[in-house]
């Protein structure tokens, strides 16, 4: 069995590929428990807005957005508090932490069942489940070298599309029959597993002396590399999450398919975005490079959106959609989200093993930021033009991020 051998304080640690491939499969496993949870609401949106005399609640879009966008809230506002846990407590108690507060704040929204309390209950699952964000990130990029690091992350990154698929296929038709109480369980009992599997598995990665971290520089001083690289995710975080947040209630409300085949196709869609961000990940490695490919994805996640509004302006309120609209549904939402793993890879390497976690915290604040403001405003937006015009509009977004991507410049401060 090989094993990999990383420098220490005290000399070096060495721990089996088997253990450092657990490792991975349980950060991934956190993400994916977690996404779950943070996206969960998004699949109730068909039921929050469903006439109160066919079962609903009777919502308006921006009413069931703004509920829908309660975990994602919790989560934005704690990133970089569970960054400062992660560089200052280290990795696995943060998990495991995190992962306790998300299934609390799941249990806790399930039992209420009611929109607005549970929008708040959901809040706290999101609090909870930020910490996954940093702290998986760091695991991986601690205990992989580099040349292994772009698929590995790309790896680790598939934890979220994952975790939206399972939430797509199984939440939004359990709630449809049996309510929304009920359809929380799922996220909820895959944080509680994965907490199982992160306390056996996870190991913190090393790092250099004490006395490396006080002479460490803040990164953010040196020049505005992770600044541009936040901007850019920033941009395209907006499309990825339209269409997630969107894509199933377009597929019910716009062309009259029922909500479990249209979770079923969204949870489809999750698997070619998470072999997205895997090829994204070994195109880095292969070139030596995270901007180069993120450049790449932006002139594609543009054009796709484009081509995706246009689709969705064609098709009919009588419930026929072309094979192409579907098509370009599945392809937006896996160029989307190829370019996170490469932002956050680069992120993290950039920083450093002292403010990697931090850093990585900013990245997901940045994101969430405009990911946060997703639902409500793109349900005033749908509500008074249609899908198509939101779709359309969200493509002027990574064409800009093609600009802001660093170009050149890149290098590495590891641990």
């Amino acid at each position: 069995m090989t094993s990999t051998a990383v420098p220490t304080a005290t000399g070096v640690r060495t721990v089996s590929a088997a253990r450092r491939w657990a490792m991975l499969a349980a950060g991934t496993g956190a993400q994916a428990a977690t996404a779950a949870m943070v996206t969960a609401p998004s699949f109730l949106i068909p039921e929050l807005h469903r006439p109160v005399a066919e079962g609903g609640y009777g919502m308006s879009l921006a009413e069931a957005g703004l509920v829908a966008s309660a975990s994602m809230t919790g989560m934005m506002v704690t990133l970089v508090l569970w960054g400062l846990v992660v560089d200052r407590r280290g990795e696995r108690f943060a998990l495991l932490a995190g992962l306790v507060v998300t299934a609390l704040g799941g249990a806790s929204a399930a039992a209420l069942a009611s929109p607005w309390p549970m929008a708040v209950a959901l809040g706290f699952a999101g609090i909870g489940a930020a910490a996954t964000n940093s702290a998986s990130g760091r695991v991986v990029v601690g205990w992989f070298p580099p040349e292994r690091r772009g698929i590995a992350m790309g790896i680790r990154q598939t934890g979220q599309p994952l975790g939206v698929g399972i939430a797509a296929g199984t939440v939004a038709v359990i709630a449809h029959h049996h309510g929304i109480g009920p359809a929380l369980w799922v996220p909820t009992a895959a944080a509680v597993l994965v907490a199982a599997l992160v306390a056996v598995v996870v190991l913190d990665p090393p790092r250099p002396p004490v006395a490396a971290a006080v002479a460490a520089l803040n990164p953010y001083r040196a020049d505005h590399y992770l600044t541009r690289i936040h901007a850019a995710s920033v941009l395209l975080v907006v499309p990825q999450f339209l269409v997630w947040t969107f894509g199933l209630t377009w597929l019910v409300d716009d062309l009259g398919w029922s909500p479990g085949i249209a979770g079923l196709v969204v949870a489809g869609t999750q698997v070619a975005g998470a072999a997205a961000r895997i090829g994204a990940g070994w195109a880095s490695d292969l070139v030596g490079s995270r901007m180069r490919p993120m450049r790449a994805v932006a002139l594609l996640a543009a054009a796709t959106m484009a081509l995706l509004g246009l689709a969705a302006t064609g098709t009919d309120r009588s419930g026929v959609v072309t094979g192409l609209a579907v098509v370009l549904l599945v392809v937006a939402s896996a160029v989307t989200v190829a370019d996170n793993g490469l932002a956050f890879t680069a992120v993290a390497e950039r920083a450093g093993p002292f403010w990697s976690g931090r850093a990585l915290g900013l990245q997901n604040t940045a994101q969430h930021l405009a990911a946060v403001a997703v639902p409500p405003v793109a349900g005033l937006t749908i509500t008074a033009w249609g899908y198509g015009a939101a779709y359309a509009l969200a493509a002027a977004l990574p064409l800009l991020a093609v600009a802001v991507v660093p170009v050149g410049g890149e290098r590495r401060i590891d641990a």
